[in-house]
């Protein structure tokens, strides 16, 4: 077969169709192939019919129509499936060709991939591509990361199929060496959940709280969508609120109240508590899915036992936009944690990342897209070695601004039995930052008296550890110092 494809992709579920379709819109010719054979006459058959489009039955045949560098396109279910095609594709590539992941990997597989791809003498890109269906067919974020000799073969085709923002700059860019790009999907789809989980707490403050109905609900996130909430999640639940079943009433009224998830939330969790920084806010809206599946047992439980009616009374116009301001606020500390994660993994794998570009990734495309994220570009441009996104001159006044409301929203919650674990613990987490003296002395010496596990002392430099025998009975004999 002549070497005519730009490119290759396997894989033709959702997210790979659109994406073929989004390249060949851009002018590049895609060589597809699906381990189900079939599903690659039946793609050029329909969707692909009149384009561009290449069909390959075998990876042979996919392979032998690539342009050199060859780029292979994976769009696979993660993990064994993506070492499986690595596995088949090394030996029909040769020196210089790449490999591509495009799926949801994790992020230490990725950097498994890359150093193993690499020994055979090819390139490896892991790459997060988020927006869904819509965003791969129209232009979606995406996020490489790998070996960085790879990245001028495939910026001209991610660059061109990906979102554009107002200034038509690309979602897309190098994020750094190895498993860079996913763990930067990772801590996007982290981030996803928590925006999704203060949302569904808000929804819940109005809707059991306030006695809102859909419509209400509805008019109340098109108002918020107007503002400094602006963003692709508040617009599809206003969106979701409005749309009616065939009888009339509210669609979402109809749904189980019981959510999935695909483990990313709990990849973020898992990396945080690794790199030792606290992703709480994240960690709530994981767990807060866990509860929503216990549906049979919350049913039962609910018939036993007693708490507060969860009435909220007073203006409703007030508690609306103080509902408004505590989402706001709890966001900005959820992105806080996010951006506090991915600069410790830069430090602990030596990736170089650059904060500002990762804002400006997800300004378009993907699912966590927002006005928003303009001014942690903002920020991050004008200090980028910014600490922390709370200390930032724009995001310390929100926070100021929003305070007494956000208060106002959790204690109100707290005492009328509403649940807002992720309000509550984005709050808790502020207040814990600000605070220049933590409880932790009593809880070290509490590790000292059971463990002999040590302390520092505050009138002595730090990285001096002392030991006290506190009963008189131990000896003087201390543990080790490590940190978990």
């Amino acid at each position: 077969m002549e070497a005519t494809a730009d490119i290759a992709l396997i894989g033709l579920a959702v997210m790979g169709q659109n994406l073929v379709l989004n390249m060949n819109d851009h002018g590049f010719t895609v060589v597809v192939y699906n381990r189900t054979v079939a599903k690659v006459d039946e793609f050029l058959n329909k969707e692909a019919k009149g384009t561009k489009v290449i069909g390959a039955h075998s990876l042979q045949e996919m392979v032998s129509s690539l342009k050199r560098p060859r780029r292979v396109m994976l769009l696979v279910k993660a993990g064994k499936a993506v070492d499986e095609f690595i596995e088949q594709l090394i030996p029909l590539l040769e020196p210089g060709d790449i490999i591509i992941d495009g799926g949801n990997s994790l992020y230490l597989d990725t950097i498994r991939r890359t150093s193993y791809v690499e020994s055979k003498g090819l390139l490896y890109i892991g790459t997060g591509v988020s927006g869904g269906e819509e965003g791969a067919r129209r232009g979606p974020s995406i996020m490489p990361g790998g070996s960085p000799a790879a990245w001028p073969h495939v910026k001209p085709i991610f660059q061109a199929v990906s979102a554009k923002v107002e200034n038509g700059s690309p979602c897309c860019d190098w994020v750094g060496e190895n498993g860079a790009g996913h763990f930067v999907k990772m801590v996007h789809n982290g981030i996803e959940y928590g925006d999704m989980q203060l949302i569904c707490e808000a929804y819940h403050l109005m809707s059991a709280g306030l006695g809102m109905t859909a419509d209400e609900m509805h008019q109340a996130f098109a108002s918020w969508n107007d503002g400094e909430l602006n963003s692709y999640l508040i617009e599809i639940t206003r969106d979701i609120l409005a749309f009616k079943d065939e009888d009339g009433t509210p669609m979402v009224d109809k749904i189980l109240d019981t959510a999935g998830q695909k483990g990313t939330g709990k990849w973020t969790v898992n990396a945080s508590l690794d790199l030792g920084i606290p992703v709480t806010l994240i960690g709530e809206a994981v767990y807060s899915r866990c509860v929503s599946a216990l549906k049979d047992e919350r049913v039962a439980a609910a018939k036993k036992l007693k708490g507060p009616r969860g009435k909220i009374a007073g203006d409703r116009q007030k508690v609306v936009e103080d509902i408004r301001k505590a989402l706001y606020a709890s966001k900005i500390v959820s992105y806080a944690q996010g951006f506090m994660l991915m600069r410790e993994a830069a430090k602990e794998y030596k990736w170089n990342l650059n904060n500002g570009g990762i804002a400006l990734m997800w300004r378009g495309g993907c699912i966590i897209r927002s006005v928003f994220l303009g001014k942690i570009k903002e920020a991050f441009d004008a200090n980028p070695k910014l600490s922390n996104l709370l200390l930032d001159k724009f995001f310390q006044q929100a926070i100021k601004d929003a305070q007494r409301s956000w208060r106002n929203v959790v204690s109100t919650a707290v005492k009328k039995g509403i649940p807002v674990p992720a309000f509550s613990s984005a709050l808790a987490f502020y207040d814990a930052y600000r605070s220049g003296r933590l409880p932790a002395n009593l809880l070290q010496a509490q590790r000292d008296y059971f463990g002999a596990h040590t302390y520092e002392r505050l009138d002595k430099p730090r990285g001096e550890f002392f030991h006290t025998n506190w009963t008189g009975r131990g000896g003087s004999v201390a543990s080790s110092t490590y940190t978990v």
